[in-house]
């Protein structure tokens, strides 16, 4: 296991791969296939959203098969989700929205945290809290011109993770406003889909990323 703490940990698996799947809908009896065709492609983040089906047993699973990769939650909105999660292994919570709160509770517990903004005022009071890094959501409503004015005032430290509709063709106009990363959702992965789908999936936002 790493014995770095978990935000360097997160931060050097960025720089691996800045890329997040999520994994929305996945059953625990799904997960150690998909969780595969994701890490043999080169994916180190991973995270179940809460409102798929005993999504902490897919968390736990994920996390015991997986030690040196950053496995965690999306979708989380409470304090007691962050603790349940971190009880089940997770190490980074993931949210659509900014409660202070959340944000407060995941750094007591070390974990990673990435809350969902979408505006200037979000992102500052997300950062002020102690947010890690900022998930601009959805990402259908900023676009990357949208994204360039807010890479100008933010700082240059913080890392942008759009998410919501992002596939490997519009990848390039967000990284070239300024995205560090991304979220990837049903384009990566939705329920039903079979283990060489997702790799082939996975490969095409890497080769898209790295291309």
């Amino acid at each position: 296991m790493n014995t770095l703490a978990i935000p360097e940990q997160f931060s050097r698996a960025l720089q691996q791969l800045p890329l997040v799947a999520i994994l929305r809908g996945l059953t625990p009896q799904e997960a150690p296939a998909i969780g595969h065709a994701l890490v043999d492609s080169g994916f180190a983040l991973i995270e179940v959203p809460l409102n798929s089906p005993r999504p902490l047993d897919s968390i736990a699973a994920l996390a015991a098969e997986h030690p040196n990769h950053l496995i965690g939650a999306g979708t989380v909105l409470s304090t007691a989700q962050v603790r349940e999660v971190h009880a089940a292994g997770g190490r980074i919570i993931i949210s659509p929205h900014f409660d202070p709160a959340v944000v407060h509770e995941a750094v007591r517990l070390g974990l990673a945290c990435v809350p969902g903004v979408a505006t200037p005022s979000e992102a500052f009071a997300a950062l002020a809290a102690g947010a890690h890094a900022l998930k601009l959501f959805p990402a259908e409503l900023i676009t990357p011109t949208v994204l360039k004015a807010m890479r100008a005032v933010l700082p240059a430290e913080v890392q942008l993770l759009p998410v919501g509709g992002i596939t490997p063709d519009n990848m390039a106009s967000y990284l070239s406003a300024g995205a560090n990363g991304f979220g990837l959702g049903s384009a990566l992965y939705k329920p039903g889909c079979t283990e060489q789908q997702v790799r082939e999936a996975a490969q095409r936002f890497v080769q898209a990323l790295r291309g």
